[in-house]
Parts: C-alpha cells; sequence; structure tokens
C-alpha cells in the first residue's frame, strides 16, 4: 500500500523561501514517479513538477525556475524548495506517486497523465 505523507509549507514572505517534504512507502522502487500538485478545487490538481524513477524532472509552467523537485531514497522522501514566492503561489500542495512508473506518469507542460496514489496537501501561503 503506498502512502504519502506531506510536511512544510506554512506562511512565508513574498519573496522568500520554503520546503515541502512527502514521506513516501510502498513503491517499487523499479518504476515509480512522484510529483507536487496544486490543488485547484476538491476534483482538480495543477501539476508543479515531477521525478520518476530514473530520476528525471518535468516541471510546469507555474513555478518553473524557482521550484526544484528532488528526492532522497535513503529517507523515502520526496521535497519541493520553493523560492521567491509569489502570493499567486498560495494554496494547497499535494504529494502524488504513480506506482506504474514512466511513461504511465508524465508531466509536459501543464497536461499530466498518471498518478493513482495522493496525499491529503500541506498549505502554502504567501502574503504580500
Amino acid at each position: 500500500q503506498v502512502e504519502l505523507v506531506e510536511s512544510g509549507g506554512g506562511s512565508v514572505q513574498a519573496g522568500g523561501s520554503t520546503k515541502l517534504s512527502c514521506k513516501f512507502s510502498g513503491l517499487d522502487y523499479s518504476a515509480y514517479c512522484l510529483g507536487w500538485f496544486r490543488r485547484a478545487s476538491p476534483s482538480k490538481s495543477d501539476a508543479v513538477a515531477i521525478i520518476d524513477s530514473d530520476g528525471a524532472t518535468s516541471y510546469a509552467d507555474l513555478g518553473k525556475g524557482r521550484f526544484t523537485i528532488s528526492e532522497d531514497r535513503s529517507k523515502n522522501t520526496l521535497y519541493l524548495q520553493m523560492t521567491d514566492l509569489e502570493p499567486d503561489d498560495t494554496g494547497e500542495y499535494v504529494c502524488a506517486a504513480d506506482s506504474a512508473g514512466p511513461p504511465y506518469c508524465q508531466l509536459r507542460g501543464s497536461w499530466y497523465i498518471g498518478f493513482n496514489h495522493w496525499g491529503k496537501g500541506t498549505q502554502v501561503a504567501v502574503s504580500s
């Protein structure tokens, strides 16, 4: 069973930085994708960035150049380093995983496929 638990975020001033973490378990390490998404509505999430089991990363336009996704397999933890934050970055950030791995999980621009496991999310509030 795949489990994802986010932490980090909170309140940040515009121009500041924060780092989100997602502790994951239950994935087959030979093939998977992990990603960060921002929840736009109860039924829709916008992709932020993904990383796959080969270490390849993809970024959506939102946050590109300002956000960095990474993982530490020794700690079973996914990260999202967020810098130069803007008030529009405010939202609930959710960690998600795809247990099938590439090519069944992809991110191109704002379009993505896959991701069948979702965390509960962590809030980021950026004030001006």
